[in-house]
């Protein structure tokens, strides 16, 4: 699992690529990214780096690769949220939402209000 297996900046950019397109072969991310472009050697190493890591997984097409997400989005979300509660926090979300409501300068009702909103799109 990806736990204690935090991404860098570029990897983490890699990832959102996938995240966003789905498979891809090196030349197809490639031609995602915005200028100025990395070498396609540099990209080949981050996403074997992640495969390494176990966020990719990849199919071979002769001698092409397709690589695909194999962590989604949503697990590593949950992964940085919670690194970032207990680097930040003390490990409480308590703290987390205190925080946000007082820096977004939220109101008890607009609280209450996002909280309905997260029920109702579970059920």
């Amino acid at each position: 699992m990806i736990e204690n297996k935090k991404l860098t900046k570029a990897e983490e950019e890699i990832m959102q690529l996938f995240w966003q397109h789905g498979p891809s072969t090196v030349s197809q991310l490639m031609e995602k990214l915005e200028e100025p472009k990395p070498a396609q050697t540099t990209i080949s190493s981050f996403v074997r780096i992640l495969e390494k890591k176990g966020f990719v997984n990849h199919k071979a097409f002769g001698r092409t690769f397709e690589y695909f997400p194999i962590v989604s989005q949503e697990q590593y979300s949950k992964f940085s949220l919670k690194k970032l509660v207990g680097s930040y926090f003390g490990g409480s979300m308590k703290e987390l939402v205190s925080f946000i409501a007082k820096e977004e300068n939220l109101s008890i009702k607009e609280i209450a209000s996002l909280i309905e909103e997260t029920k109702n799109e579970k059920l």
